[in-house]
């Protein structure tokens, strides 16, 4: 691979939700601070939307990990869970045995313990990933939990993350009671022209880089209109383009290594996209045929 020639301890543009590569442009600044602003001012609904690799999960994360000394967690990402099903998954996060309890007395109990939290300084916040493909019973469900509350305050912080289908789910009249309880709302949006260089040389930063921009102008011209700054798509696209720079033994990268690299694998998502925090592309090891094959289109380009 190419770390060791670009002075790279490690790999600036995996898939992962590593929040240590978590950028912090404008958006997702102003997204954060609409999560922690929704927490700390005791709103019951947060609601987070944005395309497929738009970094919803890395801006999930981070928000756990800042959150963890203030409020009492609890992640799911199980957009299949129904209704009862997810208040039961609530309880398991909070440490308690949903077995054998039947749905009012589970709610009770949840009550009892998010109060207790409450009381203790800890306000609980239930964060749900994939939010967009909850069914209808589950979001209803939602409504009841978001209105756990005593006479000076609402006990549960529930925040949504999911694609913009959630808010066309939203839309639906049947949950119009649960659209009412929304008191902050963001929409993450791909990084603009302007940060994008400055997303790659973050990232290669974080990695161990030191050193003159590995990403000409040329190049970024190429990397933003192929993937039209969507953060997963550039780093598959900017991956890819090491390799082609790296096996011509260049010391930058250049447009026709961008080109190279998109001409060996399509950048993109298929029909319906991937499950959110999932990678659809090509695996990053690639075999030594298919770096040369880039490398010989490089020169020719």
């Amino acid at each position: 691979m190419y770390r060791d020639f670009y002075g790279l301890r490690d790999e600036p543009f995996a898939l992962t939700s590593d929040t240590a590569f978590f950028f912090n442009d404008p958006v997702r600044r102003e997204a954060f601070g609409t999560l922690v602003q929704g927490v700390r001012s005791g709103g019951s609904l947060i609601k987070i939307v944005g395309e497929v690799g738009t970094g919803k999960t890395t801006l999930g994360r981070r928000f756990l990990r800042v959150m963890e000394g203030e409020a009492a967690l609890a992640y799911i990402q199980d957009p299949v869970l129904r209704g009862g099903e997810l208040v039961g998954a609530l309880a398991r996060e909070l440490g308690l045995n949903p077995e054998g309890r039947d749905l009012a007395d589970l709610l009770e109990a949840v009550k009892g313990s998010v109060l207790r939290s409450w009381e203790g300084g800890r306000p609980v916040v239930l964060v749900l990933d994939e939010a967009q493909a909850l069914p209808l019973e589950t979001l209803e469900q939602l409504r009841l939990l978001a209105g756990l509350e005593t006479a000076r305050a609402k006990l549960l912080r529930i925040v949504l993350m999911g694609q913009p289908e959630l808010d066309l789910r939203l839309e639906d009249p049947a949950l119009l009671p649960l659209r009412e309880k929304v008191t902050h709302s963001f929409r993450l949006v791909p990084l603009r022209r302007e940060d994008l260089g400055s997303y790659l040389e973050h990232r290669l930063r974080v990695a161990g880089r030191r050193g003159d921009p590995l990403f000409r102008a040329d190049a970024l011209q190429a990397l933003y209109r192929r993937t039209r700054g969507i953060p997963r798509q550039v780093n598959i696209l900017a991956h890819k383009a090491l390799l082609a720079a790296h096996a011509e033994g260049e010391p930058q990268v250049r447009k026709r290594h961008v080109r190279a690299a998109d001409q060996e694998a399509e950048v993109g998502p298929p029909a319906g996209g991937p499950p959110l925090g999932g990678a659809w592309a090509p695996p990053f090891l690639l075999s030594g045929e298919m770096v040369l094959r880039m490398a010989r289109m490089a020169g020719k380009a």
